[in-house]
């Protein structure tokens, strides 16, 4: 037991002895660092980091907003005449053109209806006719004084009375080819049909029980509540002109649905500090539904001379966001820095000047005044090079 106790204090004293000489060592080589500019020749005490240049280059500010799809036209599809459904033309759930036939009613009433208008239009034409011709040789006899003016007169007022039954006529003839077209019922616009609700040989009522439902789907509405603090960027850019928009679904890798502010309300919810607004987003492949949650990215100008950083370089702290920068003699540097919009794999970033060196990796292993060994950085070219057009937001 005694020979146990004796190596682990040997142990002991020896781990001390050599924590000490490494407390000692590290102001030395501190020391050489800076004098010579060169790092230590101790690797194990120079942090090798991956470093990048920053880019300027110009970049779309985007606000980014929650918002949700709403159709521009939802109807429901229902009867003005009454009758038995014939036929549903199209089957549920279709993409329509306007103007598309989708139901038909039983149209066997309304023709025979038409065809009555029309004859009695036939027979107050031969009334006309015949009253006319008598009219013309009461004008002769009264002249000639045969025809006493009373009988004249009626004979006027019976060409008169038959005109007017042909405009009655005229006017049940359109009725009753309304009637007629109210059987077939049409698309009134180009959009996605729903669910049918009325089994053919229904006893359709006008104006009861729905057949179906129609949505238009392109264009389509985005809405989204803007804070009032970025009231006053939104009013600038449409000072300028349209307000370009981008719309995303969560999680879908197709590119974005493209459009336009069309919509601002005019007041200010004072319970939420926020209003309304609304984009008109093309929709053609019909890859937005009404009801969806999407994100809306509205264009809020340019910045000509952003600065581009790796978002990897970005550390947090309890003062804000900041990066780690070679500096002179290889001695990182902290500075903080406020975020802007991203682009891709970089952001944009307010606090560093376009000739530093920014450390993107090993951040947790270094502080501030740390000596590193920056490995080969691509050059600006290279990282221009290497950026995608994207939609870029504001964090």
């Amino acid at each position: 037991m005694r020979v146990w106790k004796a190596a682990l204090l040997g142990l002991i004293a020896i781990g001390g002895v050599a924590a000490y000489a490494y407390r000692a060592e590290i102001p030395k080589l501190l020391a050489e660092v800076e004098s010579t500019g060169a790092p230590p020749h101790q690797g194990a005490f120079v942090m090798p980091v991956p470093v990048a240049s920053v880019v300027k280059r110009p970049v779309s500010i985007y606000l980014d907003y929650p918002a949700r799809t709403e159709s521009i036209n939802n109807i429901t599809l229902q009867a003005r005449v009454s009758g038995y459904l014939q036929a549903q033309h199209v089957p549920d759930g279709s993409d329509v053109k306007e103007g598309t036939l989708l139901y038909t009613i039983d149209p066997r009433d309304y023709q025979a209806a038409l065809d009555r208008a029309k004859a009695e239009k036939q027979r107050d034409i031969a009334a006309r006719d015949y009253a006319q011709s008598n009219l013309q040789r009461g004008t002769e006899l009264t002249k000639s004084g045969w025809l006493a003016k009373d009988t004249f007169d009626q004979r006027s007022s019976s060409l008169r009375q038959s005109e007017a039954a042909i405009n009655i006529d005229d006017a049940a003839i359109r009725t009753a080819e309304l009637n007629l077209e109210y059987t077939q019922i049409r698309a009134p616009f180009s959009g996605r049909l729903g669910k049918n609700q009325a089994p053919i040989g229904t006893l359709i009522s006008v104006a009861g029980a729905p057949l179906n439902t129609l949505v238009q789907l392109d264009p389509i509405y985005v809405t989204f509540n803007p804070s009032e603090t970025d009231l006053d960027t939104i009013e600038k850019v449409r000072k300028s002109g349209a307000i370009a928009a981008e719309v995303f679904v969560p999680g879908d890798s197709k590119p974005p649905h493209k459009g336009k502010i069309t919509f601002v309300d005019n007041a200010v919810d004072h319970l939420t500090g926020t209003l309304t607004a609304r984009a008109t987003i093309a929709n053609a492949d019909y890859g937005l539904l009404p009801g969806q949650y999407v994100r809306i990215h509205v264009h809020a100008g340019e910045n000509p001379n952003a600065l581009m950083v790796p978002q990897t370089a970005i550390g947090s702290s309890q003062l804000g966001k900041y990066v780690y920068v070679v500096g002179p003699k290889n001695i990182a540097e902290q500075k903080l820095v406020t975020l802007g919009p991203t682009e891709g794999d970089l952001v944009s970033v307010v606090g560093l000047d376009e000739k530093d060196l920014v450390i993107t990796g090993n951040l947790q292993k270094i502080g501030p005044g740390s000596p590193v060994q920056p490995l080969t950085a691509p050059p600006p070219q290279a990282n221009k090079a290497a950026l995608q057009t994207g939609s870029t937001t504001v964090n």
